[in-house]
């Protein structure tokens, strides 16, 4: 890989992750608008969800501009990022309900919460903006700084509005004087349909997230790098092996056979991060190589017959080996047979 090449890459991995935080904003936002009473507050919420819809945009475009979507594996990435990110901002939605004793701590607590994902979008566009200023990406780094001063600016806003949501708890549970009840302002209904919404636009999320995995696997290579992302923060429950932990060395090289490449990228990356067990990294390593063709772990019995029958002999020969390191189903040996034979 060229130094031009490693440092676009590099741009495109930061520019991924703020495109997820963008996107995770935006859930929340929606959540803390739904709970904040008419006012000034409210108004700049709202004015702040139209500049992180229109960062979110902005940041896709230069994404684009850059060729995002002919690296596989940094496409994969960022749609898992951006799923995972909406699905937890959107996770955090009913709970936000349920903090503090009245609606007035509630939008303090949220208005706080406000302040600290600003902190985390400044960190993220400053490190953005330096990157692209290292390597010599202008647009880049004037994209960073654009939307690094919109943060800076409601960051600014939020801790201006922090004492005045303050005194209204004072007053509300110290003085008994409240000014905002959560149950009749209609908040509580708001956000319900805010979830429900939400909920739909992060399940279409992940759904085009497994497409793009789908997609992806078929590209030599991405299926490693994937099972490697998954194992290196997966739990044993994630595992394709059913309680990983509690098997011996001998339990765990036994069943590995079975195992797709994406799969035993997976438990390569989880052995080595825990029990780091020789036995087991040396079975693993062993049936690690290339499929047949991209996909092939992807494929059922009836894809891959159909695709032998349209095969050279040297695809089918690998076929064949590499069924018998690994499921040994029946029905594609049977057939990898046949098409020698008449070859």
């Amino acid at each position: 890989m060229s130094q031009h090449e490693k440092q676009q890459q590099k741009i495109v991995q930061y520019l991924n992750e703020a495109q997820a935080t963008e996107h995770a904003l935006v859930r929340v936002l929606q959540s803390q608008i739904a709970m904040t009473p008419r006012g000034a507050y409210r108004t700049a919420l709202e004015t702040h969800l139209r500049e992180t819809r229109d960062h979110a945009r902005r940041v896709g475009q230069r994404l684009e501009a850059l060729g995002e979507g002919s690296n596989p594996i940094t496409a994969l990435v960022g749609a898992v990022e951006t799923a995972v990110g909406q699905v937890l901002a959107l996770g955090k939605t009913p709970l936000d309900l349920l903090r503090g004793t009245g609606g007035e701590e509630k939008v303090l607590k949220n208005a706080k919460d406000a302040y600290t994902s600003e902190a985390l979008e400044i960190a993220t566009y400053t490190a953005l903006e330096h990157l692209a200023t290292s390597v010599g990406d202008t647009e880049t780094a004037r994209l960073a700084s654009s939307i690094l001063a919109d943060e800076e600016r409601m960051q600014e806003r939020i801790l201006r509005e922090i004492p005045k949501l303050t005194d209204a708890v004072v007053r509300a549970e110290i003085d008994g004087r409240p000014s905002y009840d959560l149950a009749t302002t209609g908040a509580a209904e708001t956000v319900r349909g805010s979830a429900e919404a939400g909920k739909e636009a992060a399940d279409r999320t992940v759904r085009k997230a497994k497409r793009t995995a789908r997609q992806t696997r078929k590209v030599p290579g991405v299926a490693r790098a994937e099972g490697e992302i998954k194992g290196a923060a997966a739990s044993e429950s994630d595992l394709p092996i059913a309680r990983y932990d509690q098997l011996t060395a001998d339990e765990v090289t036994s069943r590995l056979a079975a195992l797709s490449q994406i799969d035993l990228a997976k438990v390569d990356a989880y052995e080595r991060k825990h029990a780091n067990r020789a036995t087991v990294l040396n079975r693993v390593s062993s049936l690690r190589g290339d499929e047949p063709w991209p996909g092939y772990d992807e494929s059922t019995v009836a894809e891959i017959r159909a695709a032998l029958s349209e095969a050279d002999d040297v695809r089918v020969q690998r076929a064949r080996a590499y069924e018998r390191a690994h499921k040994q189903r029946a029905g594609v040996l049977n057939t990898t047979e046949r098409e020698l034979n008449h070859a």
